[in-house]
């Protein structure tokens, strides 16, 4: 059964079917630009997702046909990104949503066409795996409008493009082509633009059918090592030991044996 919830208005859009979660930024009239109130709602639709629906993987993806997201909505900044006071505000909402996505129990896929600039490029580097399209183009453009970007989405620029791309993507603003960021490892693989969708629904449906707490522990893992982070080491191998004794493991063998697909449950 497919349900289906819509937040910020409408602006963004949440799914689920068969285990496959869809994160939809719904603006394609702005390029999927990011308003505040789709910021402060990426939290709520991701745990929606995961809670409620019951998603083992979620994909993010823009509205529309042409693009991923042009980033934030710049026709807010006037009022609600002035000056330090509102910008730390503002940008508290920012880093929520880049650790609601960093940290969801289950794995996000980015599916990413046309622009993906600025915020959107942070969306996307928060994520655990992502895919263009060969049009896509990404650019980090805080420079060039005399802003600093947010210090915890840097992280995920590092940790995604690597040092040299992160620092070239920062200090200058400019557009870098999705066969540039499939060289640096940013990206697990680039499409032709029609085949985008298809490859991220098999990449999707793939990590679905596998068995929940395993993909909690090993996101759990990854985290810990990327970020140093010994209690969330600690936590991970909490979950790793649990999957011995849990109903999935047993089923895990079971098919193995009987050499039929499993069929798991998360318990």
């Amino acid at each position: 059964m497919k349900q289906s919830n819509s937040f910020a208005k409408g602006f963004i859009k949440a799914f689920c079917e068969a285990g496959t979660g869809l994160l939809v930024l719904d603006n394609p009239q702005r390029k999927n630009a990011v308003t505040a109130a789709m910021w402060r709602a990426i939290p709520d639709a991701i745990h929606w997702l995961h809670v409620d629906a019951g998603a083992r993987v979620i994909v993010l993806a823009g509205g529309g046909t042409v693009d991923f997201s042009a980033g934030a909505d710049i026709s807010e900044f006037t009022e609600l990104r002035k000056d330090a006071a509102t910008a730390r505000v503002y940008e508290a909402s920012n880093s929520r949503a880049f650790a609601a996505i960093r940290e969801a129990p289950v794995p996000v896929i980015a599916s990413i066409r046309g622009i993906c600039y600025g915020g959107g490029f942070g969306l996307a580097a928060a994520s655990d795996i992502r895919l263009a399209a060969s049009d896509a183009a990404f650019a980090v453009p805080a420079a060039r409008l005399g802003l600093a970007y947010p210090a915890d989405a840097v992280q995920d620029f590092v940790r995604g493009l690597g040092s040299q791309m992160a620092r070239r993507a920062l200090f200058t603003g400019a557009a870098m082509k999705a066969s540039e960021l499939l060289g640096c490892g940013f990206l697990s693989e680039m499409t032709e633009p029609d085949q985008l969708e298809q490859r991220v629904q098999i990449l999707a449906d793939t990590i679905a059918a596998n068995a929940p707490l395993s993909l909690r522990a090993s996101k759990l893992a990854l985290r810990a090592v990327e970020q140093a982070d010994d209690d969330l080491l600690r936590e991970a191998e909490i979950i790793g030991a649990s999957t011995f004794e849990s109903e999935d493991y047993r089923e895990g063998r079971a098919a193995f044996a009987e050499r039929r697909r499993p069929v798991f449950t998360g318990r």
